[in-house]
C-alpha cells in the first residue's frame, strides 16, 4: 500500500458533513479518483488530529462571564459553607477556616505582553497533577480546603491601577484567613500582594528564587515594573530584610556588583554558581534556620531554572537551577510559616512544548504540599 493511502487508512475519517467520523479502508475504483479521495481524507485526518490535540490541551473555563472570576464550583462550596454557619466575605472569597486559594493577578508590564497568558497555560497543564505527593508523603487536599478563585481583573492600560486591583483582591483573600498561591504573570504582581500580606502579618520574610534580584530602582524613568518589585517592597517596609534569601541569581549585568543593593539591605544572596553540581538540601537547612518561624512569603520566578528545562520565559539566563534543585528548595520550606507564594513569568509564546507550564504547575503543587497543616509521612 502506498504510504499516503496507508496513512489515510489510519486517520482517514469520512468527510460526509454532519456524520460521525468513521475509519476508511483501502479505496477502490478509478485510480485518479482514488488519489483525490485519499488526499482529501488525509487532509481531513490531519485536521481532526490537530483538533483532537488542541482539545486535549484545552480545559473547560474555570470562570464564567458575570461571576467576577469565581468558578461555579467555588461558589457552590461557598454557599455550602455559609449554610453550615460559617461567615463569608462575599462572592470572591469565603472566610473558611482552612481555605488555601489558587488565584491569579497579571498586570502586564513587558513590552511584548509575554507572561500575560502564563496562568491559563499553567492551569491547562495542572490537569496532569494528582492528589498525593508520594515523595514527601503529603496529602494536601485531605488536609486543606483548596479552591481556584479565578483571575484578578487588571487594567491593561494602567499599571498603577492594576496594582491597586491586585492589592484590593488579595486584601480580601488574606483577611478571610486564606493562604494564596498565585500564578503569574508578570513579577510586578508580587509587590501589591506583599502590600496585602504586610497589612495582616507585618513585614514578612521572603524566599525569592530567581535569576535576577528584581531590586532595580527604575527603568526608562518608571519606578514600577517587573524588575523592581522588591525595591518597592523595601521602600514601603513590607519585608523583614533580615529574613530575605535570594537563590539562583546569575547572568550579565550593567555593573560588576549588581547585588550590592540586596546585600546592603541585609538580604542573603545565593548565586547560581554556588548551586552548581550539588544538592541544595544542606543550603535549605541553613535557610530554614535563618528564616525562623515568623511569616514567610515564597516568590518563585520560573527563570530561576535553566532554559533547557524552562524556555518559556521572557528573560532567560543560562546555567540556571535544575528541576530537582527547585524541588529541594520548595520541599526545604516544610515546617516554615508560609503565608503565601507565587510562581511567575511563565510566557507561553516561548513554551512550544508546554514543559515550562508543566514544570510551573508541579512547583505550585509542591508549594501547596509545604503549607502549614499539611502533614507528611
Amino acid at each position: 500500500m502506498p504510504p499516503h493511502e496507508q496513512f489515510s487508512t489510519v486517520l482517514g475519517f469520512s468527510t460526509d458533513g454532519g456524520q460521525a467520523p468513521r475509519l476508511s479502508g483501502r479505496l477502490g475504483g478509478d485510480p485518479h479518483r482514488k488519489r483525490q479521495q485519499s488526499a482529501a481524507r488525509l487532509k481531513c485526518g490531519i485536521c481532526l488530529a490537530r483538533r483532537l490535540a488542541e482539545t486535549r490541551l484545552r480545559r473547560p473555563p474555570l470562570c464564567t462571564p458575570g461571576d467576577r472570576g469565581v468558578p461555579a464550583w467555588g461558589r457552590r462550596l461557598c454557599a455550602e459553607r455559609q449554610v453550615q454557619g460559617e461567615p463569608s466575605a462575599g462572592p470572591e472569597v469565603s472566610a473558611w477556616a482552612r481555605l488555601f486559594a489558587l488565584c491569579r493577578g497579571h498586570p502586564v508590564t513587558s513590552p511584548l505582553l509575554l507572561p500575560r497568558f502564563g496562568p491559563r497555560r499553567i492551569r491547562e497543564e495542572s490537569a496532569m497533577l494528582r492528589a498525593a505527593n508520594p515523595s514527601t508523603g503529603a496529602l494536601p487536599f485531605q488536609a486543606l480546603a483548596v479552591a481556584d478563585l479565578g483571575d484578578v481583573n487588571v487594567n491593561l492600560y494602567d499599571l498603577q491601577d492594576s496594582c491597586r486591583r491586585v492589592r484590593e483582591a488579595f486584601q480580601k483573600i488574606v483577611a478571610a484567613g486564606c493562604v494564596p498561591l498565585t500564578m503569574g504573570g508578570d513579577h510586578t504582581i508580587t509587590y501589591p500582594i506583599l502590600q496585602a500580606m504586610a497589612e495582616k502579618h507585618g513585614p514578612v520574610g521572603l524566599l525569592h528564587v530567581d535569576a535576577h534580584t528584581d531590586t532595580a530602582d527604575k527603568a526608562l524613568g518608571q519606578k514600577l515594573y517587573h524588575g523592581s518589585p522588591f525595591r518597592r517592597a523595601v521602600d514601603e517596609g513590607l519585608l523583614d530584610c533580615r529574613r530575605v534569601v535570594q537563590i539562583g541569581v546569575r547572568g550579565s549585568a550593567a555593573t560588576l556588583d549588581p547585588h550590592r543593593y540586596s546585600r546592603s539591605q541585609g538580604f542573603r544572596v545565593v548565586l547560581a554558581e554556588e548551586c552548581w553540581f550539588k544538592s541544595l538540601v544542606p543550603l535549605m537547612a541553613e535557610v530554614r534556620q535563618h528564616l525562623g518561624g515568623k511569616p514567610l512569603y515564597i516568590s518563585f520566578d520560573i527563570d530561576a531554572l535553566d532554559p533547557a528545562y524552562a524556555p518559556g520565559t521572557g528573560t532567560p539566563e543560562i546555567a540556571g537551577l535544575a528541576p530537582s534543585q527547585a524541588l529541594e528548595i520548595i520541599r526545604g520550606c516544610q515546617g516554615l510559616n508560609v503565608v503565601g507564594g507565587d510562581l511567575v513569568e511563565v510566557s507561553p509564546q516561548y513554551d512550544v512544548s508546554g514543559n515550562t507550564a508543566l514544570l510551573a504547575a508541579n512547583l505550585l503543587f509542591e508549594m501547596l504540599c509545604v503549607l502549614p497543616r499539611v502533614m507528611t509521612a
